[in-house]
């Protein structure tokens, strides 16, 4: 089984390219940088790199510069789409000019795409929110993917919460103050915030693979979303504080600019429907448990 993945050396990718390396007869990861191969992986810095004659069993589409990497400028913004629709739709032309596409795509989205929804509870058939940078970009990053479909190709579009787990991410940026003895949140900490375990995000995406009846879209997400404030109660079971107040958000704003209105002080309370559906089942499906492993390591 040969399969290619993109985005492959970021947070995700450092705990999944190990579980395919068990599966996969060969791995090509496309990285900008440089690198020597080894045994069983390869590394291009482009598509047009691959040759017209490779094939591919299954392609898994994780690239895109980091939405909290730094603040929104144009320029920023332009490179964010880029990565994720441009490259998204650079592979789609890359399995137009290969003999025999490949059989599935999994290809990343977020659940930014749902917009700023309040309490509602938001499953795979919610449709998009009404505006916002984040709803364009995942469904202009989703639009580009589903064109593989007209190939024959199956298509799951994963529409990833904030991936919680030691060694980078969000949680370091999340758990900052609480390392200092200040509980922290964003605003008035009732926006909902829709997450998973790395560990949970790396299995479902093996799920998604080895399942061929399964395609369209899959919230991966922890089936118990929990609100800003719930979750800085729950962080502070496991990190002593000595004062919990919360960062107001104009001073957000002021801070961060459009990123803190589209990805902290509101939020979005999505559910996994369809991925818990096809009989997956979490291993880590509330932030009691999951905090309790992040922070035992």
């Amino acid at each position: 089984m040969r399969i290619l993945v993109t985005g492959g050396t970021g947070f995700i990718g450092q705990s999944l390219l190990p579980a395919l390396r068990e599966r996969a007869g060969e791995l090509v990861l496309l990285s900008r940088r440089s690198r020597p191969d080894e045994p069983g992986l390869r590394f291009v810095r482009r598509l047009d790199d691959i040759d017209d004659a490779t094939h591919f069993d299954a392609v898994i589409n994780l690239a895109g510069a980091s939405l909290a990497g730094r603040r929104w400028s144009q320029g920023y913004k332009r490179e964010m789409v880029a990565s994720r629709v441009g490259t998204t739709r650079e592979l789609v032309a890359l399995f137009k000019r290969l003999p025999q596409p490949p059989a599935v795509l999994l290809s990343g989205s977020a659940v930014g795409y749902y917009g700023h929804r309040g309490d509602e509870i938001l499953d795979e058939s919610s449709p998009p929110g009404e505006d916002g940078f984040a709803r364009d970009l995942c469904m202009d990053w989703e639009g580009a993917a589903v064109e593989a479909q007209a190939l024959g190709t199956r298509v799951c579009l994963m529409r990833l919460g904030v991936v919680l787990d030691n060694g980078g991410g969000a949680f370091e940026q999340m758990a900052r103050s609480f390392n200092f003895g200040f509980g922290s949140w964003i605003g008035s900490g009732e926006q909902w915030l829709s997450w998973i375990h790395r560990a949970d995000a790396v299995a479902a995406m093996l799920w998604l693979l080895d399942h061929p009846e399964l395609d369209g879209p899959f919230n991966l997400t922890a089936p118990q979303p929990v609100t800003s404030r719930e979750f800085c109660r729950v962080l502070s079971d496991y990190k002593r504080t000595l004062l919990d107040m919360p960062l107001p958000a104009p001073v957000a704003r002021l801070l961060l600019g459009e990123m803190a209105d589209e990805l902290l002080i509101h939020g979005q309370r999505v559910v996994p429907s369809a991925l818990e559906a096809s009989g997956f089942a979490f291993s880590l499906p509330d932030l009691p448990t999951a905090l309790a492993s992040i922070c035992a390591d």
